[in-house]
């Protein structure tokens, strides 16, 4: 229970934010606010307060949000009411989880209504009238499947840190503990020496493997014999390679088993080891390049590896290649990070893991290079390509990860990739609009305000700057519309000429002049409107029937 002095230091401290956070929302509620409004701002701040590790949520009436101002708020002035308020929202909560408490601070500058809201409970997303909310930056809205995942997640058991009771070290491949100590040794050499004297039991406990000399599901999964696969049974450690042609038949194939260790080099080396050539600026000799980067490679089937939901059972990690220049993998379960962006972005380590003993496992026997920026690494490859940017799918509760092994469009993903002022969050927005992939509302409100792209949802395409940037003057030219004023100079000139315009007439006249983003049905609207402008001016007529219009001038 907070005390007045203390109360208002708080409300201090909330003020001196830079801005609200997904824990912290202040209005300026007047007399009146929509229960119902207040309702999914507790579910909202509750989840957030959960996925952000903090234990309370705070949510003010009475402060203007635009300086943080105190304007005061007469919100059910009378206490009794507002004190209601902690049933009120119980019986519309999971769980009937309310307010910590609802403090009243009476400042000179008027009266402030701080709402102390609780962290949802681990593993229990909170949710009001059945639905769960959340919150992207300062905007209310639906909690997303990942971030409910996230929190139900909290309250499991790591499947990877389970002890195989009946499980010996004779059950593990001595090949795979031979290469886990030199990868070990090559990720820790200050304990090269040591190492050396270490029987393997002594190693697997202190590379995280096993506990206590317990054989683990994480020492049966990385480093296990194939036939010890009963051990983790009904789940499933193997990793399928396919080859596929470019209509899509499968070529070849080939099924890896445990150890997962030894398995990935056996899978990397079915890929094919492609060179793709191009051209560089100012040089008639083709730069040469492997088509996939061996870390991509290797970095995309081990995070196959640490994220899989072996829990599910029987769900296999697919590595699937195309003859088209394409490598797809997958593996079951969420993706647990708020999203891929975020990873690449803030290149840090997760907070939280599926496998979060199996992650720190691999991490000391260098399948994984880097607690957390692997994924970045993979951008930044096919940055440096000029190839497209990774892309992620995560419907039917798996994980899909698409690399490109190849340029699309020379010209515009080189010079693009070049340009010095666009940072990594740019080009991966800017991929997307290649791609024709759909923009959130704040990514397309970024790239407008640096300029990037022009064109209406969903068709937009890189800007008047990018394109001269890029060699793609004529295309933008292509995209942008041109003046109204040409299209409908242009019907009236046909009509002077010819005496009268028909419908087909009208569509061969301004079909191509159209922007290229419009597709058919946009561009019979765009003439719809022209003509109807047209007439609406009375600078045209029908002279012919509804149903076979023949357009004359007044």
């Amino acid at each position: 229970m907070f005390r007045l002095n203390e109360l208002e230091k708080k409300l201090d401290e909330l003020r001196s934010l830079p801005n609200e956070t997904e824990v912290l929302e202040f209005k300026e509620v007047a007399k009146t606010f929509d229960f119902t409004k207040l309702g999914k701002y507790f579910s909202a701040l509750s989840n957030e307060a959960n996925l952000k590790s903090t234990g309370t949520a705070w949510l003010v009436f009475g402060i203007r949000d635009k300086d943080k101002a105190i304007v005061g708020s007469q919100y059910r002035s009378n206490r009794a009411d507002l004190d209601s308020l902690k049933a009120e929202i119980a019986n519309k909560t999971t769980n009937r989880i309310t307010f910590i408490d609802i403090h009243e601070l009476n400042l000179p500058e008027g009266r402030v209504i701080m709402f102390e809201i609780p962290a949802a409970p681990r593993g229990i997303p909170i949710a009001f009238e059945g639905h769960y909310y959340g919150r992207d930056g300062e905007e209310l809205q639906p909690l997303n499947l990942e971030e409910i995942e996230r929190i139900r997640l909290a309250s499991l058991e790591d499947w990877s840190a389970v002890v195989c009771p009946d499980a010996t070290i004779a059950d593990l491949d001595e090949k795979a503990i031979e290469v886990a100590r030199k990868n070990f040794v090559v990720k820790f050499p200050e304990y090269a020496t040591d190492v050396e004297k270490w029987d393997d039991t002594r190693f697997l406990n202190k590379a995280k493997l096993t506990k206590q000399g317990k054989i683990t599901r994480t020492a049966i999964v990385l480093l296990g014999k194939s036939e010890s696969e009963h051990f983790i049974n009904p789940s499933e450690a193997k990793i399928r390679w396919i080859l596929k042609d470019a209509k899509g038949n499968d070529k070849d194939y080939f099924l890896a088993t445990m150890p997962l260790l030894l398995a990935v080099d056996k899978i990397y080396e079915k890929i094919r080891k492609l060179t793709y050539r191009y051209l560089k600026d100012g040089t008639l000799f083709p730069d040469e390049v492997p088509q996939y980067e061996p870390f991509t490679i290797r970095e995309a089937i081990n995070n196959c590896i640490a994220h899989q939901d072996y829990s599910k059972g029987g769900g296999r990690i697919n590595v699937v290649e195309f003859e088209s220049d394409q490598l797809v993998f997958s593996n079951v379960g969420t993706f647990i990070p708020k999203s891929v962006e975020q990873v690449v972005l803030t290149d840090a380590p997760e907070e939280k893991y599926r496998n979060s003993f199996l992650v720190h496992a691999m991490f000391n026997i260098r399948m994984v290079d880097t607690m957390g920026g692997g994924i970045r690494k993979m951008f930044n490859y096919q940055r440096e390509r000029f190839f497209p940017m990774p892309e992620y799918n995560f419907e039917d509760n798996r994980v899909k990860l698409t690399i490109t092994g190849k340029v699309l469009d020379i010209e515009y993903a080189r010079k693009l990739a070049q340009t010095p002022d666009l940072i990594l969050e740019e080009i991966i927005l800017l991929d997307k609009v290649q791609k024709k992939k759909d923009l959130t509302e704040a990514e397309e409100k970024h790239l407008r305000k640096r300029k990037l792209i022009e064109g209406r949802k969903p068709n937009y395409f890189i800007s008047k700057g990018v394109a001269q940037k890029t060699g793609q003057k004529a295309d933008y030219t292509k995209n942008r519309a041109l003046d109204k004023k040409y299209y409908l100079d242009l019907m009236v000139t046909f009509i002077e000429q010819h005496g009268y315009m028909e419908r087909k007439d009208a569509d061969e006249l301004l079909w191509n002049k159209l922007p290229q983003w419009m597709d058919d049905k946009q561009k019979k609207i765009k003439i719809n409107h022209l003509i109807t402008e047209l007439s609406y001016n009375s600078k045209i007529k029908n002279d012919g029937i509804k149903s076979k219009p023949k357009w004359i001038l007044m």
